[in-house]
């Protein structure tokens, strides 16, 4: 029996989240994945962000009560993210980015290559950054922005900022560019700094963006700003789907049937392409 090929994914959560948690919440779509590609050994790959949360970074935190315990007061919770947002900087500035993308520079040489990245909300953004940073030619675009002059162009801002450096953990890391790139909740990191993960060229790896229509968690703004920065036009394209919730991964048989769709089509569609263009060639009356 001929080995099956491997379909490797992997898989980015949100703030206050874990790897663990993140497993156990897509726990329906990766077996809806599995099971619609049977001639593959699928298999998904769940890190966990470098930035552990204290109580009070978690939204809608409120203190203990007076009166409780030292030890009560300075509990550690099993919650992480990718980065913090400042919440002081003028323009919009995320504290420890350039770790978490460390982090996953880390798993993609260690265990990829990966075909594609599936992430949740924070997890999201910074699957649509990986998915950039991967693409060739990334790096003109980060030092197109190196000037504070240019990265700040549009935006009211009191000292004009630089885009930030390309990251150094990617300037090797010898992975090849995703195939795709699953988005559920996700949104465009704000402001100068982040603009050359987004623009000269705009995101060229196929993005599925699904998102919630009573989302109260990322504004819609920031999700079709995402939308907005890849290539082509996601909405015509069918590359974005809505669903009736809000801030979470949809496990309704549609939303899943989506998914699976689009990974077919990438995986697949390109396979196809290369195959009837093998057999115009075939039917073409050759002059010899």
């Amino acid at each position: 029996m001929a080995s099956r090929q491997p379909l490797k994914l992997l898989m980015l959560h949100g703030y206050t989240q874990s790897g663990t948690l993140f497993h156990a919440k897509s726990r329906a779509l990766i077996k809806h994945i599995t099971k619609a590609f049977p001639l593959h050994e699928v298999s998904a790959i769940y890190p966990t962000g470098p930035t552990r949360l204290n109580p009070a970074d978690i939204p809608g935190y409120e203190p203990p009560a007076e009166g409780s315990t030292a030890e009560q007061q300075q509990e550690q919770i099993e919650a992480y993210g990718w980065y913090r947002r400042s919440n002081t900087a003028d323009p919009p500035l995320y504290i420890g980015l350039e770790g978490g993308l460390d982090a996953i520079a880390k798993v993609l040489r260690e265990e990829g290559p990966f075909d594609g990245v599936i992430g949740f909300s924070q997890g999201a953004a910074m699957a649509a950054m990986v998915a950039s940073l991967l693409e060739p030619g990334r790096k003109e675009a980060f030092e197109h922005f190196a000037d504070p002059k240019v990265a700040s162009e549009g935006f009211e801002v009191k000292e004009p900022v630089a885009g930030v450096a390309f990251p150094a953990s990617f300037e090797e890391v010898g992975h090849p560019p995703l195939k795709f790139a699953l988005c559920y909740s996700g949104f465009r990191s704000p402001g100068p700094r982040y603009r050359p993960f987004y623009e000269n060229p705009p995101i060229q790896t196929p993005i599925l963006h699904v998102l919630g229509s009573l989302d109260a968690v990322v504004d819609d703004t920031r999700s079709r700003a995402l939308v907005e920065a890849c290539a082509g036009d996601p909405e015509k394209e069918g590359k974005v789907v809505w669903h009736p919730g809000g801030h979470f991964l949809p496990s309704q048989r549609p939303y899943l049937d989506a998914a699976v769709r689009f990974i077919k089509e990438q995986l697949e569609g390109k396979q196809a392409k290369a195959d009837a263009k093998e057999d115009d060639v075939r039917d073409m009356d050759l002059p010899f």
